[in-house]
């Protein structure tokens, strides 16, 4: 890590005219990966051998669990933290384009400062602590394809730290993530369904206001997809996972006063409440009509839970029916 480098790369950052002014972005790559550990990528060949087994094994799980037809990505990358701000980077850049097209500052120069710095400790921050992710590429331009990271470093941290068997934690974030596949492959229209409540959410923001509908409705949407994916990989795993979970939320939930903050400021209690959410309504749903039925969200957006029906289950069984 080099420090200096990275507080000389957010007060460098450039005050410059053009759209693109309300962040700098190259400084963020810089400033945040000079603030981060890369982390080892030496990889046995048992160890890349094991990452596609997981996959190619969490597939055939939750196709067969699920009842949902899906394929995984055909970007599947074991990334140091590094590679991972890189790719994170452009995501978080697509998200913020309609904002940087359209909000007026009055010191720009001061503006792109502390957003640039702010943006670098999200990044470095989250680089240290994600363990894989599958990427939809919302907003992406042209029809690129969807994407699933693995962050190598922070996995055998987290199994050493955690005091669990590697091959088999690494084994369950891999059911986890490819979870969040199975969903987006059994619903063609998500992406677009949440891009275009983004897209409302973030334009009613350029514009002063605040489209309370569109973010309730993502939020809704993504309690959807969080809790899903959890009650999905929890009953595809085909190992006694227990443990995994308790020691897992024990960590979310500690470490030092700075970490703490940052979960905040970042919104990760919010997602983990969506987890929670999510997983019990979809637990009753499989728990009462089983596990297939419960992929009846995915057949349409009108499918989808109310915000009432997020804690009332028997509410979208009696609508839905599946």
């Amino acid at each position: 890590m080099n420090l200096f480098r990275s507080v000389q790369a957010i007060a460098g950052a450039s005050s410059g005219n053009d759209a693109s002014a309300y962040i700098d972005w190259p400084a963020v790559a810089t400033a945040a990966k000079s603030a981060t550990d890369p982390g080892s990528l030496d990889l046995t060949p048992a160890e890349k051998e094991g990452y596609a087994a997981d996959v190619r094994d969490a597939r055939t799980r939750l196709r067969s669990v699920g009842g949902v037809e899906f394929d995984v990505p055909n970007a599947i990358e074991v990334q140091n933290r590094h590679h991972w701000i890189d790719s994170n980077i452009t995501t978080f850049r697509r998200v913020m384009r309609p904002l940087e097209s359209n909000i007026e500052v009055a010191f720009p120069a001061a503006t792109r400062v502390l957003n640039t710095g702010s943006m670098s400790f999200m990044l470095s921050f989250l680089a240290s602590h994600v363990l894989g992710q599958y990427d939809p590429l919302l907003l992406a331009d042209g029809d690129e394809d969807h994407e699933l990271y693995f962050v190598h470093p922070n996995i055998v941290d987290a199994a050493t730290e955690l005091d669990v068997d590697y091959p088999r934690f690494r084994r369950w974030i891999a059911f986890h993530e490819v979870a969040h596949a199975a969903e987006f492959g059994a619903a063609p229209w998500l992406p677009e369904h949440l891009e275009s409540r983004m897209e409302d959410g973030l334009e009613s923001l350029t514009s002063g206001t605040f489209d309370r509908e569109a973010f309730r409705d993502l939020d809704v949407a993504m309690t959807a997809v969080e809790g899903y994916a959890e009650m999905l990989m929890d009953r595809a795993f085909d190992e006694e996972y227990a443990d995994l979970r308790a020691k897992l939320d024990a960590r979310r939930r500690g470490g030092g006063p700075v970490a703490r903050i940052a979960r905040r400021l970042l919104g990760l209690g919010l997602k983990r409440r969506q987890y929670e959410r999510g997983a019990r309504f979809f637990g009753t749903v499989a728990d009462r009509r089983g596990v297939a039925a419960a992929a009846a969200v995915w057949d349409k957006p009108a499918n989808l839970p109310t915000e009432a029906e997020l804690d009332d289950p028997a509410r979208w069984l009696s609508r839905v029916d599946p």
